[in-house]
């Protein structure tokens, strides 16, 4: 599906918050920092993925281009990926000022970023797959799995809900965000589920599988919070 079809869903609307608002993605790493320890988070993936030198890595969804500018050392090239332009400039001006220079920003997402150099070792996805249906989810993990060498490796974090105790589980998460922020956080967090694309960790699972990869681990925190490791089939 690299040519666009007429019903493709329109993954450059903004879902949610307008992330392509230039004043959304200014308090974007501020708010995100109450409740998520991001680099701490970042490096975790990158201890994660043991990356080998010269390894390439796709960030889809790379936001204000915090994961990619902090895996840049570990790797001969990042692409980073992303379907708005405000982001993108935020993320290239942080890459600026780290002297980061390893970096090829994409005006993209899940369906339409073209990959023309050969396949990658990993891809890496925090917190962005939801902003697409499950059907849609199934079509970018089909092209994640082409994107990536055998073997190579895919990092997935999102909000999942638990199959059981879901509405139990999405009340404490957003009472825990509340607690971290306020009304803001609690306003954004009821926001994601009245108005995202979240999704049971069953369907996940089995989208990851249908697609080509093997969970080589998942965990689930705070009621919602899923972490995969995945691995492409050979």
């Amino acid at each position: 599906m690299d040519k666009k079809i007429n019903w493709q869903y329109e993954e450059f609307q903004q879902v949610g918050k307008d992330y392509g608002r230039p004043e959304e993605v200014a308090v974007y790493d501020d708010s995100h920092a109450e409740f998520r320890e991001v680099d701490a988070e970042n490096q975790a993936i990158l201890d994660e993925l043991e990356l080998r030198a010269g390894a390439v890595l796709v960030d889809l969804g790379c936001g204000t281009g915090a994961f990619a500018v902090q895996a840049a050392p570990y790797c001969r090239h990042v692409h980073a990926v992303d379907v708005s332009e405000a982001m993108l400039m935020y993320a290239r001006d942080k890459a600026k000022h780290a002297g980061v220079t390893n970096i090829a920003f994409h005006h993209a997402g899940f369906l339409t970023y073209l990959h023309e150099e050969a396949a990658v070792d990993a891809i890496v996805t925090t917190f962005a797959l939801h902003h697409l249906p499950d059907f849609w989810k199934g079509i970018a993990l089909q092209r994640m799995h082409r994107l990536l060498k055998p073997g190579g490796k895919l990092f997935l974090r999102d909000v999942v809900i638990p199959e059981h105790n879901a509405l139990q589980h999405i009340a404490g998460f957003i009472a825990k965000q509340a607690e971290a922020g306020g009304d803001f956080l609690r306003e954004d967090a009821e926001a994601h589920f009245r108005e995202e694309y979240s999704t049971y960790d069953w369907i996940m699972d089995g989208l990851l599988f249908r697609a080509g990869f093997t969970i080589d681990t998942k965990c689930i925190q705070e009621g919602v919070l899923a972490t995969y490791k995945c691995t492409r089939k050979r």
